[in-house]
């Protein structure tokens, strides 16, 4: 078995190699957040602080809080000087210290293994009115993520297991979780994105390492490591074949929901 170790600390330059496509999905999150009564606006797992400009365009006037688990990453985002407050906390035991307008996720909840509960739980943190808009990878199932886990399993068996695995329950599923907590909606968008070529390696793997791959790397000596991602970047020429200027077209699916409490009286 191998020793049970927790994933490094995120770093914000690795992941931050990325932000533009990463960002998009939380923007067009933020197009789909309807109008909102007072309160406040919480960034449920901020990382970097990426989307706090776009929260405070928005809102404007209103009091925009910061949530991560991560030093570094709150760190990155204090830098950033858009956030009113920061705190450091797991996004399963944060309470707000004032009423909640908007509860904004981006690519955080497929972390959580219990969201139902989550979820429902989030939703009674919200005034009157307010709105809980999520947006999450769901990229199991397609080569970029199949290649690793599969290699996984080959080379250290026994060592990875479904919680390694940030699976997501369907959209029909999430459909079925948010009636009765509310007005509900869901929704798919799959991303072309091109991914720049990144030196000798692959751009997929560049792009996995900051984030999917970290429970798998963490469990690894370093010589197990680099045997294990120069396999995966085999894999990966053959699935997502460079393009001519280098670069490879990287479809990566995401998943979307808004959730809006009622209003008393309706």
């Amino acid at each position: 078995m191998p020793p049970q170790t927790d994933p490094p600390d995120w770093d914000p330059e690795q992941y931050g190699r990325f932000a533009d496509l990463r960002k998009r999905p939380a923007l067009d999150l933020l197009c789909a957040v309807p109008p909102l009564p007072p309160g406040a606006v919480v960034d449920l797992g901020c990382g970097d602080g990426a989307v706090a400009e776009d929260l405070v365009s928005r809102h404007p006037d209103r009091e925009i809080v910061g949530v991560d688990s991560s030093p570094a990453m709150l760190a990155a985002a204090k830098r950033r000087g858009a956030y009113r407050r920061l705190v450091e906390a797991d996004i399963t035991d944060w309470f707000p210290d004032t009423p909640t307008a908007l509860i904004f996720s981006n690519s955080v909840l497929h972390w959580i293994h219990d969201r139902e509960a989550l979820i429902a739980k989030l939703a009674g943190l919200l005034v009157p009115g307010g709105t809980l808009a999520v947006q999450m990878p769901d990229q199991y199932g397609m080569p970029s993520h199949d290649l690793f886990v599969h290699l996984a399993d080959e080379m250290f068996p026994g060592w990875f297991g479904p919680g390694d695995r940030n699976t997501i329950p369907s959209a029909m599923e999430y459909e079925r979780m948010l009636a009765g907590l509310g007005r509900g909606s869901v929704w798919e968008t799959t991303y072309l994105q091109r991914l720049g070529a990144d030196g000798d390696g692959h751009p997929v793997l560049a792009f996995a390492s900051s984030t999917a791959l970290r429970p798998f790397l963490a469990r690894m000596t370093e010589g197990e490591a680099r045997a294990f991602t120069a396999r995966y970047a085999e894999a990966l020429e053959e699935a997502y074949p460079r393009e001519a200027d280098g670069t490879v077209i990287f479809p990566f699916r995401r998943r979307f929901f808004t959730l809006t409490v009622e209003r008393r009286g309706r």
